[in-house]
């Protein structure tokens, strides 16, 4: 496992200076960051001024030089919005986004494995029907106007929830089942046609027959051997949540990661969406390689060579 760890270190940094680049270079394109620090009014004369105290001035290739040889010493140079180290800036909003994904995966596991698994066993009735055009609306909705839906049910009509902020658990139930509605119904229809296949093969008609019940047949026999794809597609999704946020947090004003990088791209804070996309790489290539290393626990014929 060591081994298989250490032969992925090279792709992480290969994976983290190809981010890097693409990122610099759209953000360069997208604007010239110094003319929205100043007034409207401001001359060119003041305009060149900024941008050669920012660094603007110099050529690309030796503007993402500078920034290379910064950011392998985690720095990211000082937020031109907010006035603060970018990386500790993107930190600190850091948590937020991590219980926002966490709770939206929650809530997706709570619904995928009981959905899928009744939806595979009573194939063909109302039950498997209902489970799969549940499936297909929360595919269909954009996480956006869902959220928005909520908000307008369950805070402006009802009064139930909090519509917006973080604080208590009342405020994180209405983003999580936003965010994790998506993933739900992707994953469910995953599990159900997983259980399906499993639950026509011949070991599960012979524990069957045995006489086990009909809970270990489904769940220690058939739902395990599925397990592999399952947290794959779960872990890629989470991935997603940690990414994607950004438009729920923007609707929930939830002060995470993704409405700061939001607003960052706004104001083209260089340094702000630079250090947001290179923690967001780091922690997308490491779960994939914890995820590589979660395989042999899974299935003991998977082997790590």
């Amino acid at each position: 496992m060591t081994r298989f760890a250490l032969r992925r270190l090279p792709q992480l940094a290969l994976a983290l200076l190809g981010v890097s680049f693409f990122t610099f270079v759209l953000l360069h394109l997208s604007g010239d960051p110094a003319q929205l620090l100043l007034p409207e009014s401001a001359g060119p004369d003041e305009v060149a001024r900024v941008r050669r105290e920012l660094g603007l001035d110099d050529p690309l290739p030796v503007q993402f030089g500078r920034f290379l040889a910064h950011a392998v010493r985690g720095d990211f140079g000082r937020s031109l919005a907010f006035d603060q180290p970018a990386l500790a800036l993107v930190l600190e909003r850091l948590p937020a986004t991590f219980e926002l994904a966490l709770a939206a995966a929650a809530v997706a596991l709570v619904v995928t494995v009981p959905l899928g698994v009744l939806a595979a066993l009573h194939r063909g009735t109302l039950v498997d029907l209902g489970a799969m055009l549940g499936t297909l609306v929360g595919q269909s909705m954009p996480t956006f106007w869902w959220g928005i839906v909520l908000i307008m049910v369950f805070a402006v009509l009802l009064g139930w929830l909090p519509p917006t902020g973080r604080g208590g658990l009342q405020h994180l139930i209405l983003p999580a089942v936003a965010l994790g509605t998506y993933s739900a119904a992707r994953t469910a229809r995953l599990i159900r046609s997983g259980m399906l296949d499993e639950l026509g093969r011949e070991y599960v008609r012979t524990a069957r027959a045995k006489g086990l019940p009909e809970r270990r047949v489904v769940f220690a026999h058939a739902f395990r051997n599925i397990l592999i794809p399952v947290v794959t597609v779960a872990a890629m999704e989470f991935g997603v949540m940690l990414g994607g946020a950004m438009i729920i947090e923007t609707v929930f004003a939830w002060p995470g990661l993704g409405r700061l990088m939001i607003q960052a791209i706004y104001r083209r804070d260089f340094p702000v969406v630079q250090a947001s996309v290179f923690v967001l790489c780091i922690l997308f290539v490491t779960m994939n390689m914890l995820l590589d290393l979660l395989y042999a626990w899974l299935d003991p014929r998977v082997r790590v060579g």
